[in-house]
């Protein structure tokens, strides 16, 4: 069997957010087959020095899936965590589809913060 197809977009290719707002998009796949699930999940996760840190915040699992499909999905933004650039670590937003067997997966990222641009700590 061989990989699958895997597309996943913000609405307007919108990349900063404020805390409350509504984040839309579509996730859509093509595979040899109809996968066993599928699900988008917003993410933060830090990348940097230390160990990484990932929390799922929340998920829209889909149903009835097909070989070929694409689905729209929305989710309502936290309150936080910020997204923030520093010198050790930086915390990034994101949204991404899943298909299983096989953890098969496609992301995309933006900001989160109350001027719906990155902070920056290092000046």
């Amino acid at each position: 069997m061989s990989a699958p197809e895997l597309r996943i977009g913000i609405k307007n290719d919108q990349r900063s957010f404020r805390p409350g707002e509504t984040l839309r998009g579509a996730a859509g796949w093509q595979w040899d087959q109809a996968p066993e699930s599928a699900e988008v999940r917003l993410y933060w996760r830090t990348e940097g020095k230390g160990v990484p840190d990932v929390s799922v915040v929340a998920v829209v699992p889909f149903e009835q899936l097909a070989a070929r499909d694409a689905r729209p999905f929305e989710f309502r933004l936290p309150e936080g965590p910020y997204s923030f650039s520093g010198r050790l670590i930086s915390l990034i937003w994101g949204v991404e589809l899943v298909l299983k067997p096989g953890a098969h997966a496609a992301r995309v990222e933006f900001n989160l913060s109350p001027t719906g641009e990155e902070i920056l700590l290092h000046r």
